[in-house]
């Protein structure tokens, strides 16, 4: 079996922790059962090993999320997508992986997964009846349905007779979903299970190819829709499995909160007692404080402070959007930095970060044609190299790299430093030119 996470998303409601870099599958906000925290991405991965289904499993995500992916899941096998479009490029791009690039035939079955879903192991034992619905020739899609707990407007619901779907509604108001709940209605879990050469042919109607290469040198030209709209929707042959278990979709803080471990996540956080089902995450190195607060979500973080009812927090999104500011933190598959002031004045810009390597892990050879860069190293050891040239620091070392001049650093030993980057422009991410890739 194969099975293909999909990580495509930014996560925007739940701004200001989650960014195009960092998206809300990343966060480690959920308890496991050793007591630590991980992200769902981890959780996912875990429970999905844990099934023992003998799968394959691929990850699709946007090329933006390569590194921190590489960081939570380690040697994962990705399919990169060039730009963010939605799941009906995402499937397809897959599909066209798994064909071209690992050698499996077109009536090969695989299931599609959303890589943030919060559900219980029956959820992943249950990949192998959608399989069997679709390599059995019964159906051209296998779909999974979730037993409604209480009528939503948040989901998409599907009705099924004896195994086979007959009509989809998406996220009704409340009155219209309790109605198909008594008619037998299912949330729509967005899991498919279909053969890679269906998928193609969806793909062939937008762009002619005859490798994955040549899909991916096309990406833009399938429509930036969801597979639901497109394919799954129009389909009349799809066979559906009833999952009855927990299930949610942990897009909000208000659903998120619900699965957190304690009220409070973070350092220097004073809850007053006299607050109800209040939660406060500070990633600050600040104090925060809550007092006589009721039904409240507030979120301390390096790219924003947000302060909401826990119902609102449904609706941060919009407005999430309207923010333009570059984010101020990021994991990497070596280790993290944040940015510590950023100005931009007549043309000249300059950034300061922090920035953590972590033992035995190196930034890539590189350079820069936007930018010059001052290190000062304040923790651990390294072994520096510029233009060829190799050099060990350790504290109080203070490096210049030049523009255009070939960088890269070793920690032997956990490293921080404080980089200053000056320049004109934006000074983006994007002005990095690797030599090779990182260790």
């Amino acid at each position: 079996m194969n099975v293909v996470l999909l990580s495509g998303g930014s996560g925007k409601r739940l701004w200001p922790l989650s960014n195009d870099f960092q998206s809300k599958q990343f966060l480690k906000l959920l308890l496991n059962e050793r007591g630590e925290y991980e992200s769902m991405v981890q959780r996912v991965m875990r429970q999905l090993t844990s099934a023992h289904l003998g799968a394959n499993v691929f990850v699709s995500c946007n090329a933006a999320q390569a590194d921190i992916l590489k960081r939570q899941l380690g040697d994962v096998e990705m399919v990169l997508e060039p730009s963010r479009r939605n799941t009906f490029p995402a499937i397809a791009l897959s599909a066209a992986y798994l064909h071209y690039e690992k050698g499996f035939g077109e009536n090969e079955v695989f299931i599609s997964c959303p890589i943030d879903v919060f559900a219980d192991a029956a959820y992943f034992m249950l990949f192998s009846d959608m399989a069997e619905l679709v390599s059995s020739g019964k159906y051209r899609i296998g779909l999974m349905g979730a037993m409604p707990t209480f009528p939503t407007e948040k989901y998409g619901y599907f009705l099924q007779r004896d195994g086979k779907v007959s009509a989809f509604i998406e996220k009704p108001p409340s009155d219209e979903a309790g109605q198909l709940i008594s008619q037998g209605a299912l949330w729509n879990c967005g899991v498919f299970a279909l053969k890679i050469g269906y998928a193609l042919s969806h793909a062939r109607r937008f762009a002619e190819f005859d490798s994955y290469a040549s899909l991916l040198e096309q990406f833009t030209q399938l429509p930036q829709i969801s597979f639901d709209y497109e394919a799954v929707e129009k389909e009349p042959s799809i066979g559906a499995v009833v999952y009855d278990g927990v299930w949610k979709d942990l897009g909000t803080w208000n659903t998120l909160t619900e699965e957190m471990s304690g009220s409070s996540m973070g350092r220097n956080i004073l809850i007053s007692d006299n607050c109800r089902d209040t939660h406060v995450l500070n990633m600050l190195n600040i104090p925060v404080i809550a007092q006589d607060l009721s039904d409240i979500v507030v979120i301390a973080s390096h790219d924003g402070i947000l302060v909401s009812s826990k119902p609102g927090t449904s609706y941060i999104k919009p407005l999430a959007e309207q923010m333009s500011f570059r984010p101020m933190y990021e994991q990497r598959r070596w280790g993290d930095y944040r940015v510590l002031d950023y100005k931009q004045d007549n043309g000249a810009s300059s950034i300061v970060k922090r920035l953590r390597i972590e033992a035995g892990q190196s930034i890539s050879y590189q350079y820069h044609s936007k930018r010059s860069e001052v290190w000062v190293i304040v923790s651990g050891e390294g072994l520096l190299t510029i233009d060829g040239v190799d050099s060990a620091v350790g504290p109080g070392s203070v490096i210049e790299v030049p523009t255009k001049a070939k960088h890269s650093l070793l920690a032997a030993a956990a490293l921080e430093f404080i980089e200053v980057q000056l320049g004109e422009g934006s000074l983006e991410e994007d002005d990095i030119v690797r030599i090779k890739e990182e260790l």
